[in-house]
């Protein structure tokens, strides 16, 4: 007979505590520092953004005499009449990078599960140094402006960068079950945020001597992390000679690791009839479809909601220091350094959350009101008075409850999704189905910072936050279906323990 779900899951959370090694922490940390350098570059441009728009866009004026400069300074470096048209651009910048991303992260994830995910993720980081470094140092250097040649550099950039989330999530995957995934996820998906915390300190630093060093010195720290990968990196139990996850476990517990918390725990054990891949120990499994990845469970929701969510996430990651400095006027570095406090409640959020998913064994009621209070807290930021300390407290309090959910779609949720049992004894869906959700998010957050730009010039700040009150409207809407039935299971579990005692 079957174990009942709450026996199972505590066998799996001992199963997790007894096979934990040193390994595991060496790849946790890896993967970790890995992302957060590719985000750090990523934070690196937005931290500089007013430098690079008055670059752009310089004084008629010597700042000793009011003579006019000679043209040929001035037309050395005008690319914009104004700082107006030098914020759009910079918006269309961010727009590329998020679409060229998100072409990336579909073909990425299928990349990742046919080749070494170590080669895939070093290479991906080491190029996109390089990029980075031409991008904003080398062209600054040698004072060479121009609009196109920066716009292909960022869609090589977006590409390059797309290899690392599919290929983190994988080799994470690969190392840790189901048991306490949440709490570890969710521990480890502030990556991000401490990428972006390094890269606002890392440009703050360096921001007085120009913005060309605050690219430089992360395109350097990055390309060390790849080299540091390449040797270092262990993507599967199996190149130290242990056993798989599946391989591990014992079968009655493996079904129950191996199911999606935002699955029917109800569903007939004994039926096994509904594997993508037919069941055949003697064959090593193959990669599964990307059209087969898109058909699972939840993938689709999933997907669509993070579209609206990364879209808000990323809008706080790309102009969230122009705004301070914009709306308060406050100067560059300190609105760099200000911003930190987002992505500290981003990790906060994402690390209580995914610990409460994994008590409840379900994902979508917390997102739910995480997002709910994320309405109200958009709300609140927005009317934030002229004090940077009562603007740090609510703009963590804002990076709690939206980061923490996004945190957990992009990698507790994406790991179940390609974990289950659909695709039971296939580690070869892991960066597919990564790819698919972080992907389709890219494409939102995409549209979303042009549709920023454009809000923000024609309209003013309040109503980019009611843009961004919209779009975390739209999350809850596209998980409701999945909100309803997870909150159906919790209901008839708590039945069940009411009458068995």
């Amino acid at each position: 007979m079957a174990l009942p779900g709450s026996l199972r899951r505590q066998s799996v959370n001992r199963g997790l505590v007894s096979h934990c090694t040193h390994h595991h922490i060496v790849v946790f940390l890896l993967t970790f520092f890995s992302y957060s350098l590719l985000h750090a570059s990523r934070k690196t441009f937005s931290n500089v953004k007013v430098s690079i728009s008055s670059q752009w866009t310089p004084s008629c004026t010597n700042s000793t005499a009011p003579e006019l400069r000679p043209y040929e300074l001035w037309n050395s470096s005008h690319l914009f009449p104004n700082a107006e048209e030098a914020t759009l651009f910079l918006g269309t910048l961010d727009t590329i990078f998020l679409f060229s991303y998100a072409v990336g992260l579909f073909v990425s994830g299928i990349v990742g599960d046919r080749l070494n995910l170590r080669w895939v993720l070093s290479f991906g980081m080491c190029s996109s140094a390089l990029v980075v470094f031409f991008f904003g140092t080398l062209t600054e250097w040698i004072h060479f402006y121009n609009k196109w040649l920066y716009c292909c550099l960022w869609v090589v950039n977006g590409l390059l960068q797309s290899t690392g989330w599919p290929c983190v999530v994988a080799v994470m995957g690969n190392w840790f079950g189901k048991a306490g995934r949440g709490f570890v996820f969710g521990l480890w998906s502030a990556c991000a945020s401490v990428g972006n915390i390094l890269g606002a300190f890392l440009a703050s630093c360096v921001l007085r001597y120009g913005y060309e060093y605050a690219f430089l010195v992360t395109a350097s720290v990055q390309f060390a992390g790849g080299i540091i990968v390449f040797f270092g990196l262990l993507t599967s139990p199996k190149e130290v000679g242990f056993p798989e996850l599946e391989a591990d476990e014992d079968n009655s517990v493996e079904e129950d690791a191996n199911r999606p918390l935002m699955g029917d725990d109800d569903a007939d054990d004994d039926d096994q009839n509904y594997s993508i891949q037919a069941t055949d120990t003697g064959n090593q499994p193959k990669a599964i479809g990307f059209f087969q990845a898109c058909c699972l469970p939840g993938v689709v929701l999933y997907s669509l909601a993070y579209a609206c969510l990364k879209l808000v996430n990323y809008s706080f990651f790309f102009w969230l220091p122009f705004y301070l400095s914009n709306n308060f006027g406050w100067k560059e570095a300190e609105a760099d350094q200000l911003s930190i406090w987002y992505d500290v409640g981003g990790i906060i959020g994402g690390t209580i959350q995914g610990l409460i998913s994994d008590v409840l064994q379900k994902r979508a009621p917390v997102l739910a009101v995480s997002l709910l209070f994320a309405v109200g807290s958009l709300f609140g930021y927005s009317r934030s008075p002229n004090s940077k300390p009562i603007n740090a407290v609510i703009m963590a309090i804002t990076g709690f409850f939206i980061g923490g959910p996004s945190n957990m779609i992009s990698s507790a949720i994406s790991a179940d999704l390609g974990r289950q049992d659909l695709v039971k004894g296939s580690s070869e869906a892991l960066a597919t189905v990564t790819g698919i959700v972080d992907g389709t998010g890219s494409i939102g957050a995409a549209v979303g910072q042009y549709l920023v730009s454009l809000i923000q010039e024609n309209l003013g700040w309040m109503w980019v936050f009611y843009f961004f009150i919209l779009m975390t409207s739209s999350t809850i809407l596209f998980i409701s279906p999945l909100i309803v039935r997870e909150i159906k299971l919790l209901l008839h579990e708590r039945r069940l323990r009411m009458l068995a005692e």
